[in-house]
């Protein structure tokens, strides 16, 4: 069984004229900033031509050097209004379906993650067409892109990625990496439509709170998993210091633990700092871990120095959508 890192993202630019675009202005910039450079690239390489390219090589070249045998590559989605509108003026970042499906039919590292805002005027005709391509997984960042997942108006959609064994991967806690457009939407009561429909839906971080002033949701998400047989989570930027509040829940809760799938939330740059600061790795562990300069092996080792199970980083294989699979 393939060991995944199901929350990764592809990030481009809007000069190699795939579609992709990125803003990383004001004072997000300097967070974009130690990303790349935690990747070994430039802040400048924003603007060039090849960065695209760039981007992707060197993630390709991360996945090789690691125990990792596939990621799941994440689309990014433009933000809507509610009435089905763009709104043109919000978010950080765009990433196209077909880019994503295109990268994962050229490298079998990659694993197609789409994302459709439902309340797109042609959301449907673009779930059937992602299926029909292979999409494996949705993503979607409800107070980021301003997705109220248990609007009724949704229900249709809902209903047809649970037809199509499609999961969904949703934003749940606080966000600061990307602009947030609706806080309230990062509860992960939100989720309850998707769930009743019979999405096997995917909590990613776990609920936990991005920042100091972020609730805490990991202890409704538990409440809500003890409801809904299909509701799961991820450990995506867990190893990093405002998420880790997360960790020891993940670790010593057993319906939590038992509904867990990895990913890193890469390139979010993670460290061992926070799991040796909280007592769940020693100081060799953590001093072996930092020098690995492989964000995706590091975030890995990091998780199994901790005790989290192999079937931690393979459960994942049981929920993604196979790109045979009738739909």
């Amino acid at each position: 069984m393939k060991i995944i890192d199901m929350h990764v993202h592809m990030v481009g630019n809007a000069v190699s004229g795939n579609g992709c675009w990125v803003r990383a202005t004001g004072f997000k910039a300097p967070l974009y900033s130690l990303m790349l450079r935690k990747l070994g690239l430039r802040y400048s390489h924003l603007q060039s031509p090849d960065f695209d390219d760039l981007f992707r090589d060197r993630l390709l070249g991360f996945i090789r050097g690691s125990k990792i045998d596939a990621v799941c590559l994440l689309a990014q989605e433009a933000v809507y209004r509610g009435d089905g509108s763009l709104w043109s003026d919000a978010g950080n970042a765009f990433v196209p379906n077909e880019y994503v499906l295109q990268l994962a039919r050229d490298h079998e590292e990659f694993i197609p993650a789409v994302s459709i805002h439902p309340a797109r005027p042609d959301a449907m005709e673009e779930l059937d067409r992602c299926l029909e391509d292979g999409a494996a997984m949705m993503k979607c960042l409800p107070n980021c892109q301003n997705i109220n997942c248990s609007d009724s108006r949704f229900r249709p959609f809902w209903n047809r990625m649970a037809e199509a064994g499609l999961p969904l991967l949703a934003h749940t806690g606080g966000e600061h990496t990307l602009q947030v457009v609706n806080a309230d939407y990062a509860n992960p009561e939100i989720l309850r439509l998707p769930l009743e429909c019979g999405v096997n839906v995917i909590a990613a971080h776990a609920a936990t709170g991005s920042g100091l002033m972020d609730p805490n949701y990991v202890p409704k998400l538990i409440e809500m998993m003890a409801e809904h047989s299909n509701l799961y989570a991820d450990s995506s930027a867990l190893n990093v210091l405002t998420r880790s509040h997360g960790l020891r829940p993940c670790l010593e809760n057993e319906l939590l633990a038992s509904r867990l799938v990895h990913g890193s939330d890469y390139p979010v740059p993670t460290s061992p700092f926070p799991a040796w600061l909280r007592g769940l790795i020693d100081s060799d562990q953590w001093n072996a871990i930092r020098k690995i300069d492989n964000p995706i092996q590091a975030d890995y080792q990091t998780k199994q120095a901790m005790g989290f199970p192999p079937e931690h980083f393979t459960r994942v294989n049981a929920l993604l959508r196979v790109a045979t699979k009738a739909s």
